[in-house]
């Protein structure tokens, strides 16, 4: 068989006595297959398109040549023509893959997450969490957004820090994306949520170049909604009930994009080259509390792209990639008057951010017989996360909460400043190092795969510190001043002190954590496709992983490298043995290293204090002044910066976050033009990791068994719902272990669940049209959403209040943040003519639960200094879905493209329109009712996120 490749490749592979051929890990591209005998062609098929991650087999109807009756299964190629069978009947995954053909036709968002949307069981985060360069994060089948995994060209581009996103391509170099939605093969890990994998696009033996701009007017996009207090008005109004002029806001971008690639050497070198920038301006009026009121900004987003293929020889193929992805911002704050809806004088400059980075990847293949094939891989990310405040003014310090102030003090004016919140290291960054390599082995029916997947992952000065002198103030206010303001910590009534009997109190928030750590993750898998008969296959896999996280210092402080066994069993039955019938299904576990974000914090002894005052005056600034004091330093998770022993920041024996995944379905031909299918899934969180901050429980135990405790933790890092053993040390300095049982802690059992049907019907492309409708029924219900928590806006990883004590986890069973119970999607294009191709992407979708937070218990106390966070509503257990849904979304996009015959239809002109009837129903409502105990929070119930309102794009392309 012998197989030739636009990029110059030419490899022949034999034929089996069954009539079988494989040809692995070819790059992708479009082949020439012919089968041979005594060197002289008999057949061929032209045109074989490669589908990356797919096998599909490519047949031949000829008479025996040879004793061969028919040829199949050619690995890794997708044919389009008329002899290619419906179904790849030789996967057991689920995945979506997109190709450049349909992104180029499709209206959708220019993003991995928003092409990712299009995969059944992905939705948007509804905290609208955002990568460095930002994107609106997703969620896979009900796990949170920090769980998944991106990769571009293979290389492994995730966050590193808190695995919120990652590098991605410009949109245009994009050849395709493959959205793994379950049961992916032992070759790849790190992820309980889902994956996201885009290949660039690479030169030929044909010259191809081409250039575009896109154009999103202000003008033609809709606008925003105000927001408005939902519960109320604050003590002191700045605007009555408007918190938010959102409806003042404008937004504009432009785009420009360029590419090139062909032949540096025929049939030997090849390279690709595209570049992207695009420029996003506009003006934006914030929230009435905000230090920041009004802003004119830019972000000008540039990013590239490059590709060598080197064929050294027909055996031996070098590849090298290089891509940036970044983001730089800027602009100018004012101030604003609210009432009148006019900017003000000009205050400071925005802060200067550059975010986001690059990175470099070689890859080497060589086939080095028939039957067995090698690959390495090794490259290095570098990402910034620069963010510089211009004019800064060292002698300002930062307020919050000026809505609270005493009215009696600041004459009904809120009083404040424009100083940022806090700095961070100009240094602050982000390193990662992936290598990878990869042996496949034909051998009869079994193609065997052995391999090693190690990263390394470093964050830099990570962190920021209080700005000014060191601390900020934040104003409150109590209806019952009476009441202890915190009374888990012992903060006491305002009542009691000089000018507290108003129940006007200020507090003085001292935080810094600015580190750098690092991790190591490694992993070896073994797995075998073993073609049982030529109706069945059945793929073997069993992956190891080892996660050690390392702290400031450089010691270990998570060392995870017992054997941690994820076995991957997948099925596929060809029904009829013609590729027109496939029932499918797997098992496996999924194990999830630990972001850097926890080093940062458990691991490093962080400060995060506050202390509490009252106050008998608000200076010109919005300090307050005539203080007196009410209570010390106090930290509801005993963070004080005292950096912790090593080998007591997490519990003993501590499990790495997996999850075990359970589907099986069917996809089948009806009829020549149509497919439909179903499949179903359950997901199982079995472990998970997260900071417990309860240490006087821990401590109190070590007591009552007759230690004397030298030391303590801010917080641990513990697996929830199960029993723990913390590890201290005595006055003297030496080790000892206390073990808390589950019950002691007292949580309940770790449960994160999700089940989901997930059925299709889609029309392959005829030339004509193409079409296709998902709908998914599912739930994602348990105490914990996993890794961060949407409902409070948590991203960072494995570090929000979720299990930081038992309080705080009372009533938190039932449907989680990311459940949506109905997903509908439906998508395709519709070539009139040559000249004219209409498109559409409708997404409807049933709201995620109504969230209502407040004091604990029907005596509104504040057991563990947490707050108005317990899962109580005015007094009653208020668990996740007890107050019903936010309503259902529905968004349309449509787009028309013109490729005009006397330009050879190379030339095109596109208009979109999304969200076309303007729907900005809300997606995230503030969920806290409290602001002190029985004191209502005005903001509670305000819809802070909405739909984005509609925009238009208008886009002229060049393609030859």
């Amino acid at each position: 068989m012998l197989i030739e490749g636009s990029n110059g490749l030419a490899r022949q592979v034999p034929v089996d006595a069954h009539g079988r051929y494989v040809a692995s890990q070819l790059p992708l591209g479009t082949y020439t297959v012919s089968l041979q005998q005594a060197g002289k062609t008999v057949d061929t098929h032209a045109n074989v398109t490669l589908r990356v991650g797919a096998a599909t087999n490519v047949s031949f109807a000829a008479p025996a040549v040879g004793g061969v009756a028919s040829a199949t299964s050619l690995g890794a190629v997708n044919v389009h023509g008329n002899t290619l069978p419906a179904i790849d009947v030789t996967s057991v995954d689920s995945r979506t893959v997109i190709t450049a053909e349909q992104l180029a036709k499709l209206p959708l968002g220019r993003s991995a997450e928003a092409i990712a949307q299009l995969a059944p069981g992905v939705t948007r985060n509804t905290a609208n969490f955002a990568s460095a360069t930002g994107q609106p994060l997703v969620s896979f089948g009900g796990s949170a957004a920090s769980e998944n995994a991106y990769y571009i060209n293979g290389f492994n581009t995730t966050d590193p820090l808190n695995a919120a996103g990652g590098l991605t391509l410009p949109y245009g170099a994009i050849d395709q994306q493959e959205v793994y939605t379950g049961g992916y093969s032992a070759q790849y890990g790190r992820s309980d949520g889902g994956v996201i994998n885009q290949v660039g696009k690479r030169g030929t033996n044909d010259w191809h170049f081409g250039a575009q701009v896109l154009w999103e007017p202000s003008f033609a996009r809709g606008d925003y909604t105000n927001i408005y207090y939902a519960n109320g008005t604050p003590k002191t109004p700045i605007a009555g009930n408007l918190y938010n002029p959102k409806a003042t806001n404008k937004l504009s971008s432009t785009t420009v994009s360029a590419y090139v690639g062909g032949p540096l050497i025929k049939d030997k070198l090849f390279f690709f080259l595209a570049g992207e920038y695009e420029r996003e301006s506009g003006k934006s009026t914030n929230a009435v509390d905000n230090s920041t009121p009004y802003q004119n900004y830019r972000y000008d987003d540039p990013r590239w792209y490059g590709k060598l293929d080197w064929n050294i020889t027909d055996s031996n193929i070098l590849e090298l990639t290089g891509a940036s992805d970044k983001r730089e911002g800027s602009g100018s704050v004012y101030a604003y008057d609210y009432n009148a809806l006019q900017r003000g004088a000009f205050l400071r400059p925005l802060d200067d951010t550059k975010k986001g980075g690059d990175l470099y990847v070689a890859k080497y293949t060589g086939y080095l017989t028939d039957n067995l094939t090698l690959s390495a891989m090794y490259g290095e990310m570098k990402t910034r996360d620069y963010d510089v405040p211009g004019n800064y003014d060292p002698g300002l310090t930062y307020i919050t909460g000026i809505t609270d102030q005493n009215p009696a003090l600041n004459g009904g004016v809120p009083r404040g400043n424009s100083q940022v919140s806090s700095l961070a290291h100009p240094g602050r960054s982000n390193k990662t190092t992936n290598m990878r390599l990869d042996v496949s082995y034909h051998l009869g029916d079994h193609t065997l795969s052995v391999g090693i997947d190690n990263q390394r992952a470093q964050a830099i000065d990570q962190g920021t510190v209080n700005s000014g002198p060191g601390y900020s103030w934040g104003y409150g206010h109590t209806d019952h001043p009476e009441l202890p303001i915190v009374s888990g910590l012992g903060v006491p009534a305002p009542a009691g002190f000089p000018n507290g009997a108003s129940g006007y109190y200020v507090q003085k928030n001292i935080a810094s954590n600015l580190v750098t750590v690092r991790s190591e993750q490694r992993a070896q898998y073994i797995e075998d496709k073993w073609q049982v008969s030529d109706r069945w296959l059945l793929s073997l896999g069993l992956r190891n992983d080892q996660f050690t996280d390392y702290n400031p210092a450089g010691q270990a402080f998570i060392t995870q490298t017992k054997p941690q066994w994820a076995p991957r069993l997948g099925f596929s039955w060809d029904v009829n043995g013609d590729s027109s019938f496939k029932v499918f299904g797997n098992a496996g576990r999924y194990y999830l290293g630990l972001p850097l974000n926890p080093a940062t914090g458990a691991a490093s002894g962080y400060i995060a204090t506050q202390q509490y005052y009252t106050y008998s005056g608000i200076a010109p600034d919005g300090t307050p002044t005539g203080l007196t004091q009410i209570s010390q330093p106090v930290s509801a998770n005993n963070s004080f910066g005292v950096p912790p022993d090593p080998n007591t920041v997490t519990a003993k024996g501590i499990k790495a976050e997996y999850q075990d995944e359970f589907i099986i379905g069917f996809t089948k031909t009806a009829g020549d033009h149509w497919l439909y299918g179903a499949k179903l899934t359950q997901r199982i969180l079995r472990t998970a990791i997260d900071d417990f901050c309860d240490v006087n429980l821990v401590t109190n135990k070590a007591t009552a068994l007759g230690y004397a405790v030298g030391s303590t933790n801010s917080c641990y890092l513990i697996n929830p719902g199960r029993a723990n053993t913390f590890n201290l040390t005595d006055a003297a300095g030496n080790p000892f272990s206390v073990t808390l049982s589950n019950a002691e802690l007292g949580f309940p059992q770790l449960k994160r669940r999700y089940y989901a049907l997930d059925t299709f019907l889609e029309h392959p492309f005829d030339g004509t049209w193409y079409g296709r409708v998902d709908y998914t029924f599912s739930r994602s219900y348990g105490n914990t959403e996993g890794q961060v928590r949407s409902d409070l806006l948590q991203g960072g990883a494995s570090a929000s209040e979720d299990w930081d004590n038992s309080a705080i986890m009372v009533n938190t069973n039932g449907p989680q943040n990311n459940d949506h119970t109905h997903q509908l999607k439906l998508y395709g294009y519709y070539q009139f003519s040559p000249e004219w191709v209409a498109s559409a992407n409708l997404r409807v979708q049933s709201g995620n639960p109504r969230i209502c937070l407040g004091y604990f218990g029907p005596d509104h106390t504040d057991p563990v200094g947490y707050g108005n966070a317990y899962h109580w509503c005015d007094g009653q257990p208020s668990p996740p879905g007890s107050h019903g849904r936010l309503p259902w979304t529905h968004q349309l996009d449509l787009g028309l493209t013109y490729r005009p015959a006397f330009a050879a239809h190379k030339l095109g002109f596109t208009a979109s329109v999304f969200n076309v009837f303007n729907e900005q129903r809300p997606i995230f409502l503030q969920p806290n009712s409290e602001q002190k105990a029985f004191t209502p929070n005005p903001l509670f119930g305000t819809a802070l996120y909405r739909e984005d309102p509609r925009y238009v794009r208008l886009s002229v392309n060049y393609d030859y």
